[in-house]
């Protein structure tokens, strides 16, 4: 990505990797996730990889608000 600030959110071809099949250097993750729902304010969906141990798993997840995520298969 470029740092000139004229084009600071132009796209270049380098910004983007859509692969989508499985390679040999990178290992496969397989992720769970878990929902909070809340009476007063927005669910929250917590994705995390699913055979972590109990130190990896505190420090490689993500919440947000469980709106922001969609079906896969529907976005295709």
């Amino acid at each position: 990505m470029s740092t000139d600030p004229d084009t600071l959110d132009t796209p270049t071809e380098t910004d983007f990797d859509f692969e989508t099949e499985p390679r040999a250097d990178r290992p496969s993750i397989e992720l769970d996730s878990v929902v909070v729902e809340y009476d007063e304010r927005p669910d929250r969906r917590t994705i995390y990889p699913g055979e972590a141990s109990g130190t990896e798993r505190m420090s490689s997840w993500l919440t947000a608000d469980d709106a922001g995520f969609v079906d896969l298969d529907a976005m295709r």
